[in-house]
Protein backbone atom coordinates (compact mmCIF):
# COMPACT_ATOMS: atom_id res chain seq x y z
CA UNK A 1 0.00 0.00 0.00
CA UNK A 2 1.75 3.15 -0.92
CA UNK A 3 0.97 5.83 1.84
CA UNK A 4 -0.27 9.46 0.83
CA UNK A 5 2.35 12.11 1.78
CA UNK A 6 0.67 15.96 2.16
CA UNK A 7 1.78 17.97 -0.96
CA UNK A 8 3.78 20.83 0.94
CA UNK A 9 1.80 24.73 0.84
CA UNK A 10 3.39 27.23 -0.77
CA UNK A 11 1.74 30.85 0.02
CA UNK A 12 2.47 33.28 -2.47
CA UNK A 13 3.08 36.94 -1.48
CA UNK A 14 2.62 39.87 -3.84
CA UNK A 15 5.56 40.71 -3.99
CA UNK A 16 6.07 42.48 -7.34
CA UNK A 17 4.96 45.47 -6.94
CA UNK A 18 3.49 47.94 -10.36
CA UNK A 19 1.73 51.30 -10.13
CA UNK A 20 -0.60 52.01 -6.98
CA UNK A 21 -0.45 48.20 -6.21
CA UNK A 22 -0.58 46.41 -2.64
CA UNK A 23 2.80 46.13 -1.36
CA UNK A 24 4.33 43.68 1.19
CA UNK A 25 5.92 46.14 3.06
CA UNK A 26 7.25 50.17 2.68
CA UNK A 27 4.00 52.92 1.65
CA UNK A 28 1.92 52.71 -1.20
CA UNK A 29 3.46 52.96 -4.85
CA UNK A 30 2.38 54.75 -7.90
CA UNK A 31 2.23 57.50 -9.65
CA UNK A 32 -0.14 60.10 -7.43
CA UNK A 33 0.40 58.49 -4.55
CA UNK A 34 0.47 61.05 -1.33
CA UNK A 35 0.75 60.53 2.46
CA UNK A 36 -1.82 61.98 4.07
CA UNK A 37 -2.61 61.92 7.79
CA UNK A 38 -4.92 59.39 9.09
CA UNK A 39 -6.00 59.67 12.60
CA UNK A 40 -3.28 59.23 15.54
CA UNK A 41 -0.85 60.61 13.37
CA UNK A 42 -0.28 57.91 11.37
CA UNK A 43 -0.03 58.52 7.33
CA UNK A 44 -1.12 56.44 4.85
CA UNK A 45 -2.86 56.29 1.23
CA UNK A 46 -4.73 54.31 -1.01
CA UNK A 47 -3.32 51.44 -3.07
CA UNK A 48 -5.14 49.02 -5.40
CA UNK A 49 -4.91 45.45 -4.77
CA UNK A 50 -6.59 45.03 -8.23
CA UNK A 51 -5.55 47.13 -11.15
CA UNK A 52 -8.50 47.87 -14.17
CA UNK A 53 -7.95 45.69 -16.97
CA UNK A 54 -8.32 46.05 -20.41
CA UNK A 55 -12.31 46.18 -20.59
CA UNK A 56 -15.03 46.95 -23.85
CA UNK A 57 -16.06 50.05 -24.26
CA UNK A 58 -20.16 50.20 -22.28
CA UNK A 59 -19.51 46.95 -19.96
CA UNK A 60 -18.17 47.27 -16.40
CA UNK A 61 -14.40 46.64 -16.09
CA UNK A 62 -13.86 42.96 -14.73
CA UNK A 63 -12.55 41.42 -12.62
CA UNK A 64 -13.89 44.65 -10.06
CA UNK A 65 -11.66 47.25 -9.67
CA UNK A 66 -10.54 47.09 -5.22
CA UNK A 67 -8.78 49.99 -3.10
CA UNK A 68 -7.22 49.24 0.00
CA UNK A 69 -6.43 51.82 2.68
CA UNK A 70 -2.77 51.37 3.95
CA UNK A 71 -0.70 53.33 6.37
CA UNK A 72 2.89 54.32 5.86
CA UNK A 73 4.33 51.10 6.51
CA UNK A 74 1.97 48.81 4.02
CA UNK A 75 -0.32 47.61 6.84
CA UNK A 76 -4.05 48.10 6.04
CA UNK A 77 -5.71 50.43 7.93
CA UNK A 78 -9.18 47.76 9.15
CA UNK A 79 -10.66 50.90 11.07
CA UNK A 80 -10.74 53.10 7.78
CA UNK A 81 -14.73 52.82 6.62
CA UNK A 82 -14.48 56.59 4.92
CA UNK A 83 -15.52 56.88 1.10
CA UNK A 84 -13.29 56.53 -1.41
CA UNK A 85 -13.92 58.03 -4.72
CA UNK A 86 -12.56 57.38 -8.56
CA UNK A 87 -12.33 59.73 -11.18
CA UNK A 88 -10.95 59.09 -14.94
CA UNK A 89 -6.78 60.15 -14.62
CA UNK A 90 -5.32 62.70 -16.91
CA UNK A 91 -5.09 61.22 -20.28
CA UNK A 92 -7.99 59.75 -20.55
CA UNK A 93 -8.80 59.00 -24.54
CA UNK A 94 -11.78 60.98 -24.63
CA UNK A 95 -14.58 58.79 -22.94
CA UNK A 96 -16.54 59.06 -19.20
CA UNK A 97 -16.62 57.05 -16.50
CA UNK A 98 -19.62 55.71 -14.97
CA UNK A 99 -21.49 53.63 -12.50
CA UNK A 100 -20.97 53.87 -8.74
CA UNK A 101 -17.28 55.85 -8.50
CA UNK A 102 -18.25 56.51 -4.34
CA UNK A 103 -18.13 53.80 -2.59
CA UNK A 104 -17.99 53.21 1.73
CA UNK A 105 -15.12 51.33 2.27
CA UNK A 106 -15.39 48.23 4.96
CA UNK A 107 -12.39 46.90 6.64
CA UNK A 108 -10.17 49.16 4.74
CA UNK A 109 -11.09 47.93 1.42
CA UNK A 110 -13.52 49.92 -0.92
CA UNK A 111 -15.02 47.69 -4.14
CA UNK A 112 -15.71 49.38 -7.50
CA UNK A 113 -17.96 46.65 -9.09
CA UNK A 114 -19.84 48.81 -11.94
CA UNK A 115 -17.07 51.08 -13.33
CA UNK A 116 -17.93 51.55 -17.29
CA UNK A 117 -15.83 53.97 -19.47
CA UNK A 118 -18.21 54.32 -22.68
CA UNK A 119 -15.44 55.50 -24.82
CA UNK A 120 -12.54 53.34 -26.70
CA UNK A 121 -8.93 54.28 -26.36
CA UNK A 122 -5.51 53.46 -25.05
CA UNK A 123 -3.59 55.24 -21.79
CA UNK A 124 -6.66 55.49 -19.63
CA UNK A 125 -5.97 55.53 -15.60
CA UNK A 126 -8.52 55.88 -12.78
CA UNK A 127 -7.34 57.86 -9.69
CA UNK A 128 -8.58 56.95 -6.29
CA UNK A 129 -9.26 59.28 -3.46
CA UNK A 130 -10.38 59.71 -0.05
CA UNK A 131 -10.24 62.15 2.51
CA UNK A 132 -7.52 61.81 5.27
CA UNK A 133 -5.33 59.65 3.18
CA UNK A 134 -3.45 60.12 0.07
CA UNK A 135 -4.93 59.60 -3.71
CA UNK A 136 -3.52 56.49 -6.04
CA UNK A 137 -3.01 56.09 -9.76
CA UNK A 138 -3.86 52.89 -11.44
CA UNK A 139 -1.28 51.34 -14.63
CA UNK A 140 -2.76 52.49 -17.89
CA UNK A 141 -5.06 50.05 -19.63
CA UNK A 142 -7.46 49.58 -22.67
CA UNK A 143 -11.18 50.05 -23.56
CA UNK A 144 -12.23 48.49 -26.94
Amino acid sequence: MRSLRAAPIMLIAATSVTMGSFPISGSPTGPGTTAGGVGGGTSGGLAFLVQPNTAPAGSPISPEVKVIAVDSHGNVLNEFSGTVSVTLGAGASGGSLSGTTSVAASGGLAIFPTLVINQPGTGYTLVVSAAGLGSASSGPFTVF
